[in-house]
């Protein structure tokens, strides 16, 4: 089965983030398609999968599914190996529950929160409404932890667990307080090395898009701190081929006083972002 997964800006696009974590999170593969958020309509865009009008959309041989809910029951029904939800029964209606919640619901954290991965705020107050969904969040969280005994909502990192990932960005990037517990799972979030990936990848690809900024005095992302690193023109690079597609060099990197070479811009650019993110890379800079 041949799937093509079409996603939007990865700063900004937190349907699409929760849609790209159950492949990647998970192993199964898929085609990555990016829908511009810069320069059209995206339903515009979609046209061509009708009756698909947002993204994440999941394109198959046999099917498009344009939901990412049931994107995740469509491919926990395809890959029932893959582990999307958990294999405990009850354990699974608990995730199947608070993934079905937090599809539906908390709208004020959306609209007063735009998840924005490129930068992070330092005195965001939340409204009484935001609190409120902050709070029913918490009370989702502690009762999956104590219920499954963690790590992760219902015990290893599930369907659930993609759903909350923007919410965990939000809560992040709003600097909005929240108890020890519900922090540490943030945290959790925030060190996942695919949310790194993902997050990388938005600053390698597309561009600031003003109309998601907001008004409020900016402070360094809380999550894990790069490794320092640059892209370069000039430089013998250590290696003759791309660490991702064995394809030759054709573009530089400078860290740590050594040259590393990429195939193209993105790949480039992507390990820039955030080098400890992508594990061909520590590959080759430990060999």
């Amino acid at each position: 089965m041949a799937y093509a997964l079409f996603i939007g800006d990865y700063s900004y696009s937190s349907w699409s983030l929760r849609g790209w974590l159950l492949f990647r999170r998970f192993g199964i593969d898929a085609d990555i398609h990016n829908v511009d958020f810069q320069d059209k309509d995206v339903a515009q865009q979609m046209a061509r999968h009708a009756p698909a009008r947002t993204v994440p959309t999941l394109v198959m041989d046999d099917a498009v599914v344009w939901d990412s809910l049931a994107i995740a029951e469509e491919l926990a029904s395809r890959h029932p190996e893959a582990g999307l939800w958990p294999a405990d029964p009850g354990l699974r209606a608990l995730a199947r529950s608070l993934a079905a919640e937090m599809h539906s619901g908390f709208g004020a954290l959306r609209n007063e929160c735009p998840m924005n991965l490129r930068t992070a705020y330092a005195d965001f107050t939340p409204s009484d409404a935001t609190k409120a969904d902050i709070a029913r969040i918490e009370e989702l969280w502690a009762h999956a932890q104590k219920r499954s005994d963690g790590p992760w909502l219902c015990g290893d990192y599930s369907a659930a667990d993609a759903f909350y990932a923007p919410v965990a960005a939000r809560i992040a990037g709003y600097g909005i307080a929240v108890s020890a517990p519900a922090q540490a799972y943030v945290d959790q979030h925030l060190n996942d090395p695919a949310f790194r990936r993902w997050r990388a990848m938005g600053f390698a690809k597309g561009a600031t898009l003003p109309w998601y900024a907001r008004d409020h005095a900016q402070k360094p992302w809380p999550g894990p701190a790069p490794i320092p690193a640059e892209a370069t023109d000039t430089g013998t690079p250590e290696n003759q081929t791309c660490p991702y597609s064995g394809d030759p060099v054709t573009h530089l990197m400078r860290m740590q006083g050594r040259t590393f070479g990429f195939c193209n811009a993105f790949c480039r650019d992507k390990t820039v972002a955030d080098p400890e993110a992508w594990p061909a890379f520590m590959q080759l800079l430990e060999a």
